[in-house]
């Protein structure tokens, strides 16, 4: 689960970003976040590239590879929510959370 949330946060970044900017979207320790990014990038999910504008830098980005794998994971994993999600939630229960979940990422986006 850690992995997939470097992952993906990876995939929603336009450009390669920092160690220290990714620490900042994810759960992990600065520690914990440098060492699983090597081994993201041993197995040849993540890349990592001398920043132009900092050569002491090094930023960070998803492969081919990466992005494949984590949108693999992330349809399995949207399919089990979305099971979880229709087993234990009537119709109305779901179009109120859907608006609910609207009214989050509206202010959400709003705050950004």
């Amino acid at each position: 689960m850690k992995e997939y949330d470097v992952l993906y946060t990876l995939s929603k970044c336009p450009d390669p970003i920092r160690l220290s900017e990714l620490n900042r979207h994810v759960l992990l320790s600065q520690p914990a976040l440098s060492r699983m990014v090597d081994r993201l990038a041993e197995r040849g999910l993540v890349s990592r590239a001398t920043d132009p504008r900092d050569g002491r830098s090094v930023r960070l980005s998803l492969t081919e590879e990466g992005l494949t794998v984590q949108r693999r994971i992330g349809r399995q994993h949207g399919r089990s929510v979305a099971q979880a999600m229709l087993a234990g939630l009537a119709p109305a229960e779901l179009r109120q959370l859907e608006e609910l979940c609207a009214k989050l990422a509206a202010t959400t986006i709003r705050s950004e």
